[in-house]
C-alpha cells in the first residue's frame, strides 16, 4: 500500500486536530495552529504584510517545527459543527428560559428552598468535566460549587428545590449540558459514554449550611 506523502488529521483520526503529519522513515506530525501563530510572529517581526514574507515565514515556522518536533499532545479536543450549533441553540433557549424563571422566583410572593445537589457525570475527562461545568454556570438558575474530579461529580446550587422533581429536573438539566458538550467537542469514546443512560444519583440535594464537612 502506498504511503502519503502528507496527511491531514481529518483523513487520520488518530492525529490531532487541525495537523498534519509528514512520511518517510522518520514520520513528523505538525501543528498547524502552531505554524499559523508562528508565521504571524514572522510577519510582524518584518512589520511588512505581504505574500513574500507570509511564505518566508511559513516555510520557517515549518522547518523549525521539523528540526525542533513538540512531543505528540492530544487534548482529546475534537470539533463537531453539527454538535456545536446544536449545543449553542440549546445555551440560548436554557439561558432565556432559565432567566425568565429566575425572574420569576425573585419577584414572587413565595419563598423557594435552595439546595446543593451531587451531580455525577459520564465523562471523567478534565477537559469534558471543565466544559460542561462553564455551560452549567452560564445558566441562570444554578451555579456549579465544587467539582470533584476523582468522581467526576459537579455540585450544583439550586435555587429552586422545593420537591424533588425539582432536583430530578436539576440534574436532568445538567446531564443534557454533558451529552450536548460531549458531541460538540468530544473523542468518539466519550460520546459512546454519553449515549448510555446516566446513572440516578443517591443524592437529594440539601440546604445549604446543612452539609457535611465532604459535600
Amino acid at each position: 500500500m502506498r504511503r502519503r506523502l502528507i496527511t491531514l488529521s481529518y483523513r487520520n483520526k488518530k492525529l490531532p486536530p487541525f495537523s498534519c503529519e509528514f512520511g518517510g522513515r522518520r514520520r513528523r506530525v505538525l501543528d498547524l495552529p502552531l505554524i499559523a501563530w508562528l508565521t504571524v510572529i514572522w510577519v510582524l517581526l518584518w512589520s511588512s504584510l505581504n505574500w513574500a514574507n507570509a511564505l518566508t515565514g511559513a516555510v520557517v515556522a515549518v522547518a523549525v517545527c521539523l528540526a525542533f518536533p513538540l512531543p505528540r499532545v492530544d487534548l482529546g479536543l475534537r470539533l463537531h459543527p453539527w454538535g456545536i450549533l446544536r449545543l449553542v441553540c440549546f445555551l440560548l433557549y436554557d439561558m432565556y428560559t432559565s432567566g425568565v424563571r429566575v425572574t420569576r422566583q425573585i419577584f414572587g410572593d413565595h419563598p423557594h428552598r435552595a439546595a446543593v445537589v451531587a451531580v455525577p457525570l459520564r465523562c471523567r475527562s478534565d477537559l469534558m468535566l471543565t466544559a460542561t461545568a462553564v455551560a452549567v454556570s452560564n445558566v441562570p438558575g444554578g451555579s456549579v460549587v465544587e467539582v470533584r474530579r476523582a468522581t467526576a461529580t459537579l455540585f450544583l446550587h439550586v435555587l429552586d428545590a422545593d420537591r424533588p422533581a425539582e432536583l430530578d429536573a436539576a440534574r436532568r438539566s445538567v446531564w443534557r449540558l454533558e451529552e450536548l458538550t460531549v458531541r460538540a467537542f468530544g473523542t468518539p469514546d466519550e460520546i459512546a459514554r454519553v449515549a448510555v443512560p446516566p446513572q440516578t444519583a443517591p443524592h437529594t440535594g440539601e440546604r445549604p449550611g446543612e452539609q457535611g464537612e465532604d459535600a
